[in-house]
């Protein structure tokens, strides 16, 4: 079997990540032979709807996309790698008027996993709603497609209910006021080491990349708020070293869940981004620093932009 690339790995990472963690909104012009859709962080894809590949960049990441009309749906193929797809079909419901958005998730010819979206259509002075998102896992048979499971009916409203209490819709308005992060690094132990990379280099490079950005960094504290990175690292045969990293600006809040009578603390995961770095021993330190800072950088842009 052929072996996953680095950049096949990322690939997965991020639309398996646009699938498990869907877009608040999207805004989808449909006009003759193309539909263009945006997601909530203004990034946009343009597709032609005559069945031809169209090759996009998400996130500096190169992916082919097929984009055809069938009975009235949009269905929209991602080639992940070889032997693996992500199949998107968008169905506007005018009983609703909601939009449905369907996505399967392809590997061999047969479905693995389901999951369907449920957006209100609205105008473009309402307030974003919360898609209602299901999933559900299927071995599908003889490439079948499995049925998507119905989203749950919505709870009755209780009489004389207080209403819900108002907050920012604006984009990234969680971001707003963030100016002190702590920082917490797990996972660089000995397989790390052996391949150059410690705990105390990737520590000092994402406290610098914050400081110099303005952050005020906080080092043995209980900070709610902090930037959080985990590297798996392995080595190959060849001597190669193979790093896995996440990076996630995390914070607590205490939240009333609907399932539980009275609030409790939660963890909140406020940015995420994740990638692969393999190579030689002598550069593979650099490579994750360097990974782990690109992803810092973006995240910097984004609060920045929400203090504006």
């Amino acid at each position: 079997m052929p072996r996953e690339s680095a950049e096949d790995a990322k690939r997965v990472q991020q639309l398996s990540a646009e699938a498990r963690m869907p877009s608040p909104h999207l805004t989808i012009i449909d006009s003759r032979g193309t539909v263009t859709i945006t997601d909530a962080d203004d990034v946009s894809r343009t597709l032609h709807t005559d069945g031809n590949d169209d090759y996009l960049k998400i996130h500096d990441l190169p992916i082919t996309a097929a984009t055809v009309r069938d009975s009235g749906h949009v269905v929209v193929r991602y080639k992940v790698e070889q032997g693996r797809e992500l199949r998107y079909t968008y169905t506007r419901e005018t009983a609703g008027p909601k939009l449905t958005v369907d996505i399967q998730f392809v590997e061999g010819g047969r479905v693995a996993d389901t999951v369907r979206r449920v957006y209100d259509l609205i105008g473009p002075e309402d307030p974003f709603p919360t898609p209602v998102v299901t999933s559900k896992t299927e071995s599908g048979a003889g490439g079948t497609l499995p049925a998507i499971p119905q989203p749950a009916a919505a709870p009755a409203a209780t009489p004389n209910a207080a209403p819900p209490e108002p907050f920012n819709q604006q984009p990234d308005a969680e971001l707003k006021g963030l100016t002190r992060l702590g920082i917490v690094i797990e996972g660089v132990g000995a397989q790390a080491a052996s391949c150059g990379l410690t705990e105390a280099s990737l520590q000092a490079a994402v406290a610098g990349k914050l400081k110099s950005a303005g952050f005020t960094v906080l080092t043995n504290t209980d900070e709610d708020s902090y930037v959080y990175v985990n590297v798996i690292t392995g080595s190959l045969s060849t001597g190669s070293c193979v790093s896995r990293f996440d990076v996630t600006v995390s914070t607590h809040t205490t939240a009333r869940l609907s399932y539980q009578p009275s609030p409790v603390l939660v963890q909140v995961s406020l940015l995420h981004r994740g990638g692969m770095s393999a190579g030689a021993t002598a550069g593979h330190a650099a490579a994750v620093v360097k990974g782990v800072s690109e992803y810092l950088d973006e995240f910097i842009a984004r609060i920045k932009a929400a203090n504006k």
